[in-house]
């Protein structure tokens, strides 16, 4: 319970930083960051398994370059379920989740240490 509490937590700082940083991304409130950051970890823990072994022969073949697609897409996916998070297009979606993925990181090997 605990690691699942500082895992929203550090994905809702997270996109709260990816707010402040990329244009085209926008998060209305911090409650709705929250929300965004429990709706990917659902996405990230259901859909992409499924999404990641439908599509293994085009991952093999753009050597796993197409995962970002796949987490791009979650990343848009949550943005059009939750009102209050919204992307202008493909490139904010990108960057937020580059931005996302890279604190998150940050974050938890901070932790770890």
């Amino acid at each position: 319970m605990t690691n699942t509490i500082i895992y929203v937590a550090t994905i809702t700082l997270a996109l709260l930083i990816a707010d402040e940083i990329i244009p085209g991304l926008t998060i209305d409130s911090t409650t709705t960051a929250i929300f965004a950051a429990v709706v990917l970890g659902i996405l990230n823990s259901i859909v992409k398994p499924v999404l990641v072994i439908l599509t293994f022969p085009i991952t093999i073949v753009t050597l796993g370059l197409f995962i970002i697609v796949i987490n791009v897409s979650l990343f848009g996916l949550a943005a059009w379920l939750l009102p209050g998070f919204t992307l202008t297009g493909w490139l904010p979606a990108l960057l937020g989740t580059l931005l996302v993925s890279i604190t998150s990181l940050f974050i938890q090997k901070m932790r770890a240490d």
